[in-house]
């Protein structure tokens, strides 16, 4: 079949939001609402394995915070100290001090010269996606952005997928993924998908198997690719022509 759209989770893919954005916001949170936490850059490796920023409070309050006597309305409570925390990482993208990951715009802008349908499937919230792909690329050039709350479950659960295929009438073999973690990966490939995985710092030793192609980023003209797994030779960067290749492999 021939390569249709392409879809791109946002958090640690299309820019490395995790590690300089979403924790740097986090812990920003917690000083203004004057709470001792601190999470450092490690800590922070393990709590992504917790999908979502809500889930992650709730998860760090009952693994790290046992003894806290925890407020009477602990669904509010953490509610509004994530709303909190996304005002602070909203700043800090408009700031610009989160830049995308080597090749996203160039093989962005390739895919759109080369007619192909472009999505967004991530579990980060909307306004967060937005505010990324508002300061960076381009939002109308996203045929959908599914995002957030807006399916039951969030990532490994591939529910976000299926919604993304669902708006844009297409099927899983006329799509390929770009995915960062091992839990994007499960979703995306319980949903039938075809996907490659740029890994970072925090994601560089799981388990990515599944994955058609696993490479450190999606290259430049002037700063090379690594391919760590998957049939990739004598390439400097990712094109069209090579997913329009791996897409039918």
């Amino acid at each position: 079949m021939t390569l249709k759209a392409l879809i791109f989770d946002v958090d640690g893919t299309l820019a490395e939001t995790e590690r300089d954005g979403h924790r740097v916001a986090f812990n920003q949170a917690f000083a203004e609402a004057k709470l001792d936490w601190n999470w450092s850059v490690d800590l922070y490796g393990e709590l992504l394995d917790v999908p979502g920023g809500k889930e992650r409070i709730r998860f760090y309050l009952e693994k790290y915070q046992p003894h806290l006597e925890k407020p009477e309305n602990l669904d509010e409570f953490i509610s509004s100290l994530h709303h909190l925390k996304n005002q602070y990482y909203r700043d800090l993208l408009a700031s610009g001090t989160i830049p995308l990951r080597p090749g996203i715009k160039r093989l962005i802008q390739a895919a759109k010269t080369a007619g192909l349908r472009l999505a967004i499937a991530t579990t980060s919230a909307l306004p967060n996606a937005m505010a990324l792909l508002e300061k960076t690329l381009n939002p109308d050039w996203f045929e959908v952005i599914g995002a957030g709350d807006i399916v039951p479950a969030k990532k490994p659960a591939p529910d976000i997928y299926y919604y993304v295929l669902e708006k844009l009438e297409l099927t899983p073999q006329d799509c390929l993924v770009f995915e960062d973690s091992h839990q994007g990966l499960k979703a995306a490939t319980k949903a039938g998908f075809k996907t490659i995985v740029t890994v970072n710092n925090y994601t560089q030793n799981q388990d990515f198997s599944d994955a058609a192609l696993v490479v450190n980023h999606l290259g430049e003209v002037d700063k090379p690719l690594t391919c760590l797994a998957g049939k990739l030779e004598g390439v400097s960067y990712l094109d069209i022509p090579q997913l329009q290749k791996l897409s039918t492999d």
